[in-house]
């Protein structure tokens, strides 16, 4: 299930940063009492009444002619388009400006769900300043306190009343769905056009030529699949496009909705630090990957470069250890025969199960091999191993004292479990627990 989107939107200095930090529960977003500060749209997830979700942070919708200004109302506007729901934030202590009168026509002409929320309003005396708010026309202002997280329930409860409702909307839930990441121009789309065997995403050299997530359905050796292409994600200081920017949010999106995830590298360009945080992004979700290096073809090469390169990523991507590696070329489309049968692995690995008492014979034998670390003349006690969850793999540890887990023995059990039951392509997770 895609995470619904929140987007705070207003004019400058109205408090959106400290809402936004407030409800994230950590200090992204620059706070400061100056304008502007804030120009791009910052993303990070919230979570309220088990509801999760993703949230916007924008520049303040100003009034001017100055590109600066302009640059910040279309960044804003954009982040509009992508919301579910919209909390428009105003300011008490100013009451009903003409700034704000122009971002209410804006929000009215998006047709989105708007939430009306009132800053400032820190003590009950100052609650009467919120009835001028009716006038904006979108019923019933809610008084809040960034700087001191006052009201901030009642205006997540209300923000969440008009989030999508679940449902059963996927009828292809028995197909692999798997999207493809990375930076612009290392061949997504060339990609996709290869497996399908037909140009059906627009492929040009110009970087970001796809805006938006595509999906497509392919038919291969009769099992269906669909494709998830993204717009190429770009490090942020290169990044003069708007457009482009707003790539990553949308990558994320289509991570969420994948079972796999393709990282696809440039094989001309070689590794840089922008690949790893694309691919941190898989990880952290929780997705099957498999590492895709494309335009294998133009790497001049011989018997030892394959070999070198997988070095080089494994080296790079310490995180991703478990994802497997396919070398091809979308041009040529050599070695692209190669790339399903690691998503069917992966995919299937992401779902697997594991008996519980061939599971613990497992690990009583890697507790045997290895003896759990002492602190402080305390020894940690192992007393048995279950899976709770699969997509990705979850597995509660239960144990004496869960403090005296360190991560370097969870790290030695997870590399146990892999070495008796595989997990090639997908990550796992291990939670300690104590045992009650």
């Amino acid at each position: 299930m895609v995470k619904p989107v929140v987007a705070i939107v207003g004019r400058p200095n109205v408090g959106k940063s400290t809402i936004f930090n407030r409800v994230v529960g950590e200090r992204i977003s620059i706070v400061e009492d100056v304008p502007g500060v804030t120009r791009d749209r910052i993303y990070s997830s919230g979570e309220w009444l088990n509801q999760v979700f993703n949230i916007i942070d924008t520049g303040g919708i100003e009034v001017g002619d100055e590109p600066f200004l302009a640059q910040i109302r279309y960044q804003a506007e954009i982040a509009i388009d992508e919301a579910d729901v919209i909390i428009f934030m105003t300011n008490s202590r100013e009451g009903v400006t003409a700034a704000d009168e122009e971002v209410a026509k804006l929000l009215f002409r998006s047709k989105k769900p708007v939430v009306l929320a009132v800053n400032k309003v820190d003590n009950p005396e100052m609650r009467e300043a919120i009835y001028d708010f009716y006038s904006l026309g979108f019923g019933e202002p809610y008084p809040i306190s960034g700087s001191h997280g006052l009201g901030l329930g009642d205006l997540l409860d209300a923000v969440i009343e008009h989030f999508p409702k679940k449902g059963n909307d996927d009828d292809d839930d028995d197909k692999i769905k798997f999207s493809l990441i990375g930076r612009p121009n290392v061949g997504k789309s060339s990609l996709v056009n290869a497996l399908l065997g037909e140009e059906r995403v627009i492929v040009s050299d110009i970087a970001g030529t796809t805006r938006d997530a595509i999906d497509t359905e392919l038919k291969y050796n009769n099992k269906e699949y669909v494709i998830i292409d993204t717009a190429g994600m770009r490090k942020k200081g290169k990044v003069y496009e708007t457009t482009e920017k707003y790539s990553v949010l949308r990558a994320l999106k289509a991570i969420e909705r994948s079972d796999v995830v393709l990282v696809v590298i440039n094989a001309e360009e070689g590794i840089i630090e922008q690949d790893k945080k694309i691919a941190g992004y898989a990880h952290e979700a929780g997705r099957a990957v498999v590492i895709v290096v494309n335009k294998w073809d133009a790497v001049e090469k011989d018997e030892k470069t394959m070999k070198e390169f997988e070095q080089k990523i494994r080296d790079h991507f310490l995180f991703l250890d478990y994802a497997p590696i396919v070398f091809l070329s979308a041009i040529t489309k050599k070695r692209i025969h190669t790339l399903i049968p690691m998503i069917e692995l992966a995919s299937e690995n992401h779902s697997l199960r594991v008996e519980t008492n061939v599971l613990n014979d497992v690990i009583m034998d890697a507790v045997a091999m290895n003896p759990a670390p002492t602190d402080k003349g305390k020894r940690l006690r192992i007393y048995y191993v279950t899976q709770v969850g699969v997509k990705p793999p979850t597995f509660v540890v239960f144990v004496n004292e869960p403090e005296i887990m360190h991560f370097s023995y969870e790290r030695f059990l997870e590399n146990r479990i892999r070495a008796a039951f595989g997990f090639e392509g997908t990550p796992i997770r291990l939670l300690t627990r104590a045992r009650k």
